[in-house]
């Protein structure tokens, strides 16, 4: 398309915006949590109140995945995957995997070898939980996935909907195991999303309903974290703290993210360029503090001592962490953005007329 004929578009609404930095502190809360060590000793305190603030604390990182996702199919449903929009993505990742691979190395977090080199250089090494590498393969269906429910009708999208959902999130919950990985996971959300921006049920668009459900999801999701820790302590290994939110397929992780996106998305807070530019970087956040196994060391157990801090203010310490983590990620970012991605892409676009 020629810059005679682009369409100048509209400065996005920072509702969503707004959303998408809530769910990435969300993620970060949660990793600081069970990617720090501080799991066995929450185990062996509990119920004390420490234990019970890092629980609750961090128990929310599957449903901001969800969350992102939704985000995701939100906004594509009525696009389109361009090459721009690929290589954008695919350029981010590998930034951040050349630098803090080369950062670990020199540092002596990583030991250099072949096999080291590709599982932290390489954009997908594994699919079994990796975010990143199953978000890269969900994203490269996301255009066959616009064609599937561009030429279904209602009627068919609720049945796909009802079939995806009993497979993918109840199925798991019964006696009848089923294997799935992120990827498949990713492309489920995206139809709820897709489902949710083309069909939108009446009582979806009201902010008060919406907000009234979303708090009583989070309610009952503290609720469920809290009343598994309980279990756990009074009959050993029989649940997980987190079960009932453990994962993203998780019945109720899945209607607490859709509740809290509807409430986001019903929100008018106008456009405020400062929320925009920080949630621009929301996914450079991920990709910076939870890069590798050497970046959970040095960051969480070297550097902000997590475990070790557990017997002093580890409600400050949890916190400040959080944010300071969350500031410094956004702010490395938006320096990249701003003297790496622009820069490229402005290059890319004359060279290219914008036709990619």
């Amino acid at each position: 398309m020629s810059n005679e004929n682009a369409v100048i578009s509209k400065p996005r609404k920072s509702n969503l915006e707004l959303f998408r930095i809530i769910v990435m502190l969300l993620i970060v809360a949660h990793h600081y949590v069970v990617n720090s060590g501080l799991m066995p000793i929450i185990t062996a305190d509990f119920p004390s109140a420490k234990s019970t603030f890092l629980t609750l604390f961090g128990c929310a990182g599957k449903i901001g995945i969800n969350c992102f996702v939704l985000i995701t199919g939100y906004f594509m449903c009525t696009s389109q995957i361009t090459l721009r929009k690929a290589l954008k993505l695919l350029l981010q990742i590998e930034f951040y995997n050349f630098v803090l691979f080369c950062i670990f190395v020199a540092n002596g977090y990583i030991d250099i070898s072949p096999k080291a080199i590709f599982l932290n250089l390489a954009p997908i090494t594994s699919l079994k939980n990796g975010f990143v590498a199953c978000y890269i393969v969900f994203f490269c269906f996301i255009p066959f996935i616009n064609i599937l429910i561009k030429n279904i009708n209602q009627k068919q999208y609720q049945i796909l909907l009802g079939l995806c959902l009993t497979v993918f999130s109840i199925f798991p919950q019964t006696i009848i195991p089923i294997s799935y990985s992120y990827v498949s996971w990713f492309m489920v959300v995206y139809l709820i999303a897709a489902y949710l921006r083309l069909y939108p049920p009446q009582w979806s668009l009201n902010t008060r309903y919406t907000g009234l459900a979303t708090m009583a999801c989070m309610v009952m999701s503290l609720i469920s974290v809290w009343g598994g820790a309980q279990m756990f302590s009074l009959l050993g290994k029989k649940i997980s703290f987190f079960f009932f939110v453990s994962d993203s397929n998780k019945p109720l992780a899945v209607i607490t993210a859709v509740c809290a996106f509807l409430f986001f998305k019903n929100l008018n807070i106008g456009y405020s360029k400062v929320i925009n530019t920080i949630a621009a970087s929301a996914f450079g956040v991920l990709l910076i503090h939870a890069n590798s196994d050497a970046m959970r060391q040095w960051l969480w157990k070297d550097t902000l001592d997590n475990v070790g801090n557990y017997a002093g203010n580890i409600y400050l310490h949890a916190i400040v962490s959080v944010l300071a983590v969350y500031a410094i990620c956004t702010v490395i970012d938006f320096i990249r953005i701003q003297l790496l991605e622009k820069p490229v892409f402005k290059v890319i676009d004359q060279k290219t007329n914008k036709n990619i």
